[in-house]
């Protein structure tokens, strides 16, 4: 059947869906595996972000004038990383921003410019995602894994307890897949106790806690702009602070090569001289081309957050009426940026978990379970980080991730494609609850997706 089929979604409801149906029970006989109505959902879940005409064209004159590196021995040279990081640091509102090839090494630069030393012990949330324990391992520290909330950051009972038991001075606070914790609380507990927050903003661009933006809180703030974070350039990072030391450390670390004044939102030249002749080169810039890429996506990223809200926002009621899938509870004081949707799935073992995966996976619709027992993509659990913790059970995190499920959400969703994800959601869990037969996917194959052409239009 053809795309734009009008279906019967849970709601009751004919809406036109980008998805098609393969057929439904035979009246009076238990349905096969081919033969039960399920939907088939046919967009790309993982379709990222889409370069503007203008950071494309931009990028060709970078290569056409065989000048994509970012500093020119030239006095006064200001590229477009430069221009860049004037630009995100106007954007976050901090005085100082510093880009950098990821968001690893800008959290690597953090640590290092705040003075860790080898062994020392970093607090960093159990729920993050392994290049947070990575960079702590790369400065040289210890990772501290600290339990989570029902709101999926760190529980502040056990954050406190973590800090008196290892003396960590610094916390390296992941708002991961765009959930924030109690921002206020956090630091607060932080100031107490002379603990340094840097927030790895990776997911959460553009998101807000008590209508002050997130990582505004910290000493510094880590981001990123690898391809499926919210402004794409393939892969880089930005660190933003006010701290004008940390700035030039970073800055002088990061490999400028004392070119320093070529950088766009950088402190005095006072900060680096007190610096620069006693800090290791780690060459880990970005260069002008893929700042070229990510300049213009700065101007329309608010509307970009507004599209993906109002998809995480349609699916977050919709799964209200659907048995067993339970969404996370949010504070009101956050305003989040909505590109995944997490949820979980309550009161069925781990082995129906797993086939509720597979069933809607079958049907186009691509989850990650955090419960999974081994590593998958863009998954981990902090279990399976040989080289952070020290093999202490969290369990908190033990109950929650066992039961907890991620969906990207691509820029191109729709309402219709909303109720369309649902529909299959509600189907698979059905399903996997009344002991179905495991469906295969639709006409045998994997369900048909749909690849956009370059600079499909998005929201703007």
């Amino acid at each position: 059947m053809p795309n734009g089929e009008t279906v019967q979604p849970m709601q009751g409801r004919s809406i036109e869906v980008s998805h098609r149906t393969v057929p439904g029970d035979r009246e009076g006989a238990p349905a096969t595996a081919a033969e039960r109505r399920r939907t088939v959902f046919t967009k790309v879940m993982s379709d990222p972000v889409p370069i503007p005409e203008a950071g494309i064209a931009r990028a060709v004159e970078i290569l056409r004038s065989g000048r994509p590196f970012r500093y020119g021995e030239e006095s006064g040279r200001l590229g477009d990383a430069a221009r860049f990081e004037a630009e995100f640091a106007a954007y976050v509102g901090r005085a100082y921003a510093l880009a950098v090839n990821s968001c690893g090494c800008s959290l690597f630069l953090a640590l290092k410019a705040l003075g860790l030393k080898p062994g020392d012990p970093v607090l960093c949330n159990a729920f993050t995602l392994a290049p947070v324990p990575g960079a702590i391992v790369h400065a040289g520290g210890r990772p501290v894994l600290v339990d989570m909330d029902e709101m999926l950051s760190v529980d502040l009972a056990d954050l406190e307890a973590k800090i008196a038991a290892s003396g960590a001075r610094v916390l390296m606070l992941s708002h991961m897949r765009g959930h924030v914790g109690d921002l206020d609380a956090i630091a607060a507990l932080c100031d107490r106790h002379g603990v340094a927050l840097i927030e790895d903003c990776a997911h959460t661009l553009g998101g807000r806690w008590g209508g002050r933006p997130v990582g505004s809180f910290g000493r510094a703030a880590c981001y990123s702009a690898q391809t499926f974070k919210h402004i794409n350039g393939g892969e880089g990072g930005i660190l933003a602070t006010d701290d004008p030391e940390i700035a030039a450390r970073a800055t002088v670390m990061s490999g400028s090569y004392m070119l320093y004044e070529q950088h766009g939102a950088r402190p005095p030249a006072e900060a680096f001289e007190a610096v620069r002749d006693a800090l290791p080169n780690f060459s880990m810039r970005m260069t002008d081309l893929t700042a070229a890429l990510l300049r213009p996506q700065l101007a329309l990223l608010d509307g970009w957050v507004a599209a993906w809200n109002a998809a995480h926002d349609r699916l977050g009621e919709g799964l209200a009426g659907i048995p067993h899938l339970l969404p996370i509870r949010r504070d009101p004081r956050e305003s989040y940026v909505g590109s995944s949707f997490q949820f979980r799935v309550e009161g069925l073992p781990a082995e129906a978990v797993a086939r509720f995966v597979a069933e809607a996976k079958a049907h186009g619709v691509y989850l990650k379970w955090f419960g999974a027992p081994r590593t998958a993509g863009f998954t981990s659990r902090y279990d399976q980080w040989g080289y952070a913790g020290e093999g202490e059970r969290l369990p908190n995190a033990d109950r929650i991730l066992a039961t907890l499920i991620d969906m990207r959400l691509p820029l191109s969703l729709d309402a219709a494609d909303c109720d369309a994800i649902l529909a299959v959601l509600a189907e698979s869990v059905e399903a996997v609850a009344s002991g179905a037969p495991p469906a295969a996917p639709a006409d045998g194959e994997a369900a048909p997706r749909r690849f956009p052409t370059p600079n499909t239009k998005r929201p703007t």
